[in-house]
């Protein structure tokens, strides 16, 4: 992978939009399209910028992430997850290989798990009645940081 400017700047953007999207969940309980939009009009670029060919490189990065997105979509179909938290997983897989998507997905999985159950902890020390509302947009963003560690720090390891 060639070093050029865009190969950091593009995952520390997407870094902040990860972060911005777990904080307006927490907030609101949505994540914009907006940000979930960048995301995936940034990856593209990121694709460019690490000398990824368009075939089949690209042409599997496209495929795996439609994959994704529509596995989630199923997810929503239940009720399981809101629309912004669908976006964002199939946004983020564009970014993301094959394996770093399986490995990002399982660090999704514990997050969410973790965060689900702090808040049936917190539901059931107020008192609280009714389901569970998990901002499950902090799980996605938090194991989106943890699958970027990698090439926004291999810029600096030579």
């Amino acid at each position: 992978m060639g070093w050029n400017i865009l190969t950091f700047l593009l995952p520390a953007a997407l870094g902040v939009l990860l972060v911005s999207a777990g904080i307006q969940d927490i907030r609101m309980r949505e994540i914009s399209n907006a940000k979930n939009a960048a995301i995936a009009l940034m990856a593209p670029l990121w694709w460019v910028s690490i000398g990824l060919a368009p075939w089949p490189g690209m042409a599997i990065q496209l495929g795996v992430a439609l994959i994704v997105f529509a596995l989630f979509i199923g997810a929503f179909a239940l009720g399981q997850m809101g629309g912004g938290d669908v976006k964002l997983i199939g946004a983020l897989s564009l970014w993301l290989t094959p394996l770093k998507l399986l490995d990002m997905l399982t660090a999704m999985a514990i997050a969410g798990g973790v965060l689900t159950l702090l808040f049936l902890i917190d539901r059931r020390w107020h008192r609280r009645e009714g389901p569970v509302e998990v901002p499950y947009g902090v799980a996605i963003a938090v194991a989106g940081l943890l699958a970027l560690r990698e090439p926004l720090l291999n810029q600096f390891t030579q």
